[in-house]
């Protein structure tokens, strides 16, 4: 069964919250996020990806039977970089190694390289993040290199790892 891609409803905040108050999946995002994640919190962010200009912020939903299993999004960048996006994405712990990631990052890029004028797109996950390297590479990204010492998680100076796809 496929996960399906689409924008984001006020009433997904129950399910989000589920998802992301979790520490093994905090633990592989960047800083910012509140642990215990509250459904209040979700709905906060949902309002405001919902709100977001959306030349720039392309941010979805990841379901499963029209529950929300994860997220993801792509947020263009500015200055010279204006037609490279950053992509993030997750997915709830229940859902890991069923292909789901890999699902979600081939639309939501095949859905930017259509329909708007981005022709980079790239990650930076955590080197430690095999499982989300592995994501990039099966949807078609090329490693780049490591970025070392390029963030400080968890109180621990790491490694992160640059992909790559770029519109043919």
């Amino acid at each position: 069964m496929d996960c399906i891609i689409r924008e984001w409803r006020i009433e997904d905040k129950v399910d989000l919250a589920k998802v992301l108050n979790n520490k093994h999946i905090l633990d592989n995002l960047r800083d910012g996020l509140p642990y215990p994640y509250t459904v209040d919190d979700a709905e906060e962010y949902i309002i405001a990806m919902l709100s977001a200009d959306k030349t720039k912020t392309f941010a979805f939903a990841i379901t499963l039977n029209d529950v929300v299993i994860g997220s993801i999004g792509a947020f263009r960048c500015d200055n010279i970089h204006f037609r490279t996006a950053e992509m993030g994405y997750y997915i709830g712990e229940e859902q890991w190694g069923k292909g789901y990631g890999t699902s979600a990052v081939t639309w939501v890029c095949n859905y930017l390289f259509e329909h708007t004028d981005i022709i980079r797109i790239f990650a930076e996950p955590f080197a430690y993040n095999i499982a989300s390297c592995r994501i990039l590479e099966k949807s078609g990204f090329q490693f780049e290199g490591t970025l070392h010492s390029n963030a400080v998680k968890n109180g621990q100076v790491i490694d992160m790892k640059m992909y790559a796809l770029v519109k043919v």
